[in-house]
């Protein structure tokens, strides 16, 4: 039996929070995402999407609707995804990959007016950019410096 079939995308819930805030990161990994625990309140228009493995947190990112997308896609129905991450203990199952493969579903049935995911991706994190690519995103062509480097513009659409 495949480990993801349970696998389920969900906003997040109070139930949540405490497996959210025990996950943990490899070392060369938290150069590039945040924990969800960074995440107790959240902006307007920012999504806490916890991915889900029966009913146990596994993974987690964020959703944006803000006037950040903007700096990564002019299409003003696009959505941001960041800070996307799968708890070190669940790492290697496919998880990642499974949550990105529900993600056009997922959105066009909670955000119906979204038309397009965007991403950026560091330059060195070439594991992420493989999930991506994996799961139907395209490089855009554009790029982004961050404070740890060049980013992959990514988009997803829906």
């Amino acid at each position: 039996m495949n480990k993801t079939t349970e696998l389920a995308l969900s906003h997040f819930k109070e139930e949540y929070l405490d497996a959210l805030n025990s996950f943990e990161l490899p070392e060369e990994q938290v150069q590039f995402t945040a924990l969800p625990g960074k995440y107790k309140d959240v902006d307007e228009g920012q999504h806490r999407i916890v991915i889900l493995n029966g009913t146990k947190p596994v993974g987690f990112f964020l959703l944006h609707s803000t006037e950040r997308v903007k700096e990564y896609s002019d299409n003003p129905q696009a959505m941001l995804l960041t800070s996307l991450s799968v708890n070190q203990i669940e790492q290697g199952k496919g998880y990642a990959k499974q949550a990105m493969l529900l993600l056009r579903k997922f959105v066009k049935a909670e955000v119906p007016h979204c038309d397009e995911i965007v991403l950026a991706v560091n330059h060195k994190n070439i594991a992420a950019q493989k999930l991506y690519l994996k799961a139907g995103f395209e490089d855009t062509g554009k790029r982004k410096i961050a404070p740890i480097g060049e980013q992959f513009i990514m988009n997803l659409k829906l």
